[in-house]
């Protein structure tokens, strides 16, 4: 009985050293498939993408700080304090349960609607002394704070839809049962913003494809979408001469060139960069945008292409784990929730990469968990 047993283990010696590689393969596979594994990518995704965050609103907010506020740190610090608070509060919500969840959608429901009013209506949504708004009226002035209640929408929205249809399942051959959120977005659209409005009419049509909606409804509601957005841009002015320049190749939309800096900036990094810290698009080219809009052509120039291929394909990671999340969730709400925040954040990213490489027109969204924010990253952490 040894015999055999010595000579197998003699052969194993002599033979190919492929095996161990071939069962760590085999091990990892295992590892990467069991559901836990999703929550420790999901951290290691995000924790990524806020790292470089971290770095990048140093880099690219230094000069404008400096010039603007005497103070090269100004908006470090304030991204820092405004990670910390959505870090707790990512924390204090992983630990609620789907029906108090629910009961949270609702209310940033209600809330951001009467934040939305406020805005447009009142005083409140006046752009600060020496600020301006760009033409929008999206930001609620509550004396030292203020905040972008559309980007607590989102989520709003999100969780009010699973569970409005977790309840209604059975119940999804009835449009008004399906139409019903689409009021209150086009509500929290009411700021004019056409980039978060977008991005929430988005959020709704993944929602109902998620549920299986009836393709006429969304046929529908896709055609009621373009419908809403051509009537945003040609009614105003400054979206129509953004079109117009990125038709044309210009480059510049009316006095601001930033669309082409950001374009020479992507080129300037190169493969490699010209390393952290080292961007000249920051120094005037991009100007305010450079932290926000724009962040994305800094993180090329100073980290080059290799950069950029690492920040999409974290962003494609967290969106492939995202839907086997849903996938694997057994109820309705968890499904619904996962997708759709998953499709918004993908949705989000993919926007801010092709305005800044010019393939759209100015929108003026941030990128998930890099641009600076306070609003945009609390509700990306939430």
């Amino acid at each position: 009985l040894g015999a055999p047993d010595m000579a197998a283990s003699r052969g194993r010696r002599r033979g190919p050293r492929t095996e161990p590689s071939g069962l760590s393969a085999e091990l990892l596979g295992e590892a990467v498939a069991r559901p836990s594994a999703d929550y420790y990518l999901v951290l290691s995704c995000v924790g990524l993408l806020l790292g470089l965050g971290v770095l990048m609103v140093l880099s690219s907010s230094s000069v404008y700080a400096a010039e603007n506020l005497g103070d090269s740190y100004y908006f470090l610090r304030r991204h820092l304090l405004y990670l910390a608070v959505g870090l707790v509060l990512a924390w204090l919500v992983s630990r609620r349960s789907e029906r108090a969840l629910g009961v949270l959608g609702w209310l940033l429901v209600g809330a951001m609607i009467i934040a939305e009013l406020l805005v447009v209506f009142t005083p409140l949504g006046d752009a600060a002394d020496g600020a301006s708004n760009k033409g929008n009226r999206n930001w609620l002035s509550l004396g030292p704070l203020s905040l972008q209640p559309s980007e607590f929408a989102k989520i709003g929205l999100v969780l009010w839809a699973a569970s409005i249809f977790a309840t209604k399942r059975r119940n999804l051959g009835r449009a008004k049962d399906l139409l019903f959120p689409v009021v209150l977005g086009l509500v929290v659209v009411g700021g004019h913003d056409l980039g978060t409005g977008v991005i929430l009419l988005a959020i709704m049509l993944a929602v109902y494809w998620f549920i299986g909606a009836p393709w006429q409804l969304l046929v529908a509601f896709l055609a009621a979408a373009v419908l809403l957005v051509a009537a945003l841009v040609v009614t105003s002015p400054g979206r129509m001469q953004r079109i117009g320049a990125l038709l044309s190749g210009s480059g510049a939309v009316g006095d601001s060139e930033q669309p082409l800096n950001a374009v020479y900036a992507l080129a300037t990094g190169g493969w490699w960069g010209v390393g952290l810290g080292r961007s000249r698009a920051k120094w005037g080219g991009l100007y305010d945008g450079a932290l926000n809009d724009y962040v994305f052509a800094v993180l090329g120039e100073e980290m080059g292409l290799l950069g950029t291929i690492v920040v999409i394909g974290l962003f494609l990671s967290l969106g492939l784990v995202g839907m086997r999340i849903a996938n694997r969730s057994t109820r309705v709400f968890w499904r619904m929730a996962a997708a759709s925040v998953t499709a918004w954040l993908l949705i989000q990213a993919v926007l801010n990469v092709a305005v800044a490489m010019r393939m759209l027109p100015v929108m003026g969204v941030p990128l998930p968990f890099i641009s600076y924010g306070g609003s945009s990253l609390i509700a990306d952490l939430v």
